[in-house]
């Protein structure tokens, strides 16, 4: 059986990357969610204020996020196309925003996901709609936010990905592009 195609959201946090992929999957698709803020918020429950701090923070989220590949892999065998909330190249965004080591769990996942090829040269970057929407785990600001965005289209140009911008504008244009994009129409 063929590998399913696997596609990233990736952009700014706030940019609407979540929203767009809870419609997709409504609509009948294979969506993966982001791993960072389900860390974020365990962590947070258990008293810790900001665990993107810690120095275990980026294991923890690419541990998550191989997982979540995994689970989606075994959950739908026969679906041909999977659209992740961000992948391993954006925790390495998030090192270099944050100017932090890269560990070997780091090197090791965006060294396998490279070799192996596991996610489609085509990633869309999902546009700042132009204001962000603070919650516990997000409290960057949005001129931050921008620039934090800026390191994800440099991380994911120089692993020899394609950018397909998805502008900001209504959720069901958006929608509509990333599934002619990624020819998987329900």
């Amino acid at each position: 059986m063929p590998e399913p195609r696997r596609y990233v959201l990736t952009g700014a946090p706030g940019a609407g990357k979540t929203t767009l992929l809870e419609v997709l999957r409504h609509r009948g698709h294979v969506t993966v969610r982001e791993a960072a803020t389900d860390i974020i918020t365990e962590r947070q429950a258990r008293g810790c204020a900001e665990p993107w701090h810690e120095p275990d923070f980026l294991d923890a989220v690419i541990t998550l996020q191989n997982r979540r590949q995994i689970d989606a892999a075994v959950a739908a065998p026969r679906a041909s196309v999977h659209l992740y909330d961000r992948s391993p190249l954006c925790t390495l965004a998030l090192a270099l925003y944050q100017g932090r080591p890269i560990g070997p769990a780091l090197t090791a996942e965006v060294d396998r996901i490279s070799r192996h090829r596991t996610y489609q040269r085509s990633v869309f970057l999902i546009s700042p709609l132009g204001f962000i929407h603070h919650t516990a785990a997000r409290r960057i600001s949005y001129a931050d936010s921008l620039a934090f965005a800026h390191v994800h289209e440099q991380v994911y140009e120089a692993h020899g990905h394609h950018l397909i911008h998805v502008p900001a504008g209504p959720v069901s244009q958006r929608v509509a592009l990333i599934e002619r994009h990624a020819s998987c129409r329900a």
